[in-house]
């Protein structure tokens, strides 16, 4: 079911085109010329061809701008990925379709929900990984690319075992949540969030939602995530205006998992 939607979209900050675009160029600037700058968007939740989710692939594909799509494999059918690869042929070498749990179901009895964290067994982590990865490589097969996104961005350092293991190249987990990757498995962390955010005070958020912006292009890699059933009209409107403005931001170079993979610089 679709989780509520942010305060945020529902009133949208004064000014926030000029806003959008001052926190873009304020945080570039704390970067010096040697420092890449490199931006991607992440989807979450991706499996299902709703409305929404076509919504979404559109404005990528308009714009021309790459996304990394998470896939949950348990929610994937072969009938799901035929809708899914039909809709994606407007801009098939900019997705990313890689790993987004197994099941996405929360396994804690307390704390913070996790599918791949402390309440089950290693050997259940690795059969679940593996079970993943496998329906994933069956149903869309080259297509797939071994990244892994865990539900609520979270998982344990045996999960991270697992992964360097079974050869996956890199995890993306949020920004600080979780111990550092072994040597070989970067983590291609988000730090910006649009659509699960918790304030109550649209204006809190926003000014929230432009300092993570700012923070998080001042490192060289600002990762983006979205989860396309929380958008109402008003997230689509942002989220396309904000496209058009990094386009035309020429250097920053938008990119997918596999770019950064490829790029040997994290």
């Amino acid at each position: 079911m679709p989780g509520p939607i942010s305060s945020i979209w529902y009133r949208i900050a004064p000014e926030v085109l000029s806003k959008t675009g001052r926190s873009i160029d304020e945080g570039c600037d704390r970067l010096s010329q040697k420092q890449p700058r490199f931006i991607f968007f992440r989807a979450d939740d991706a499996a299902v061809p709703g409305k929404q989710f076509v919504r979404l692939l559109e404005i990528f594909s308009r714009q021309r701008v790459p996304l990394c799509l998470a896939v949950v494999p348990a929610w994937l059918t072969k009938t799901r990925w035929k809708q899914l690869s039909i809709l994606s042929e407007a801009n098939p070498s900019g997705w990313c379709w890689h790993q987004h749990g197994w099941r996405h179901i929360n396994h804690e009895r307390e704390g913070k929900k996790q599918e791949f964290g402390p309440g089950r067994t290693q050997a259940e982590m690795g059969r679940d990984l593996a079970r993943g990865r496998d329906r994933l490589q069956e149903l869309i097969g080259k297509t797939f690319y071994p990244v892994f996104t865990p539900p609520w961005n979270r998982c344990d350092n045996r999960t991270l075992e697992w992964l360097k293991a079974l050869e996956y190249v890199a995890v993306s987990r949020s920004r600080g949540g979780g111990s550092p990757t072994a040597k070989g498995l970067p983590d291609f962390y988000v730090s910006v969030d649009l659509h699960t955010r918790k304030e109550a005070d649209p204006i809190s958020g926003w000014d929230n939602l432009f300092e993570e912006l700012r923070a998080a292009l001042s490192t060289g890699l600002c990762g983006i995530m979205i989860h396309h059933r929380r958008m109402n009209e008003a997230a689509f409107g942002f989220l396309e205006m904000l496209l058009k403005i990094l386009v035309e931001k020429k250097d920053l170079r938008l990119v997918n998992f596999r770019d950064l993979a490829e790029s040997k610089i994290f």
